[in-house]
């Protein structure tokens, strides 16, 4: 039964001269970290901005406004998309991330859609 030698120093060929090549990251792992903060940014920014709408949706709801379905199922198709974007870049899941893109991408089309069916239009006050 072989058993470890505890203490002894240190472990065989690690005498500290590889030191300067372990400090050296590889290009490509930079690029994923950055690539994953740049990610970081843009998941944080439309939570941001589906929060904002969903406040303005709960203050419609408030004074007693009926909001329409296709804009609500876009707000709850959004806001799982920006939950599983953001499990996807912290776990590295690349299928969470491809839901993020595909969900996100639906509720923008949903939104659109919303906005064509409402005849939205500016109008300018004079004042």
């Amino acid at each position: 039964m072989n058993q470890r030698a505890g203490g002894r120093g240190r472990p065989s060929r690690t005498d500290g001269s590889d030191f300067s090549y372990r400090m050296v990251v590889d290009s490509r792992y930079t690029k994923v970290a950055k690539a994953k903060f740049r990610l970081a940014k843009l998941i944080f920014a439309q939570a941001v901005t589906q929060l904002m709408i969903e406040a303005n949706v709960f203050i419609s709801l408030a004074k007693k406004e009926s909001p329409d379905r296709v804009f609500v199922s876009s707000l709850a198709i959004a806001l799982v998309s920006v939950l599983a974007g953001e499990l996807g870049r912290k776990r590295s899941r690349s299928n969470f991330l491809k839901f993020y893109v595909f969900g996100s991408s639906m509720a923008i089309l949903l939104s659109v859609a919303y906005l064509a069916m409402s005849n939205f239009s500016l109008e300018v006050s004079d004042t």
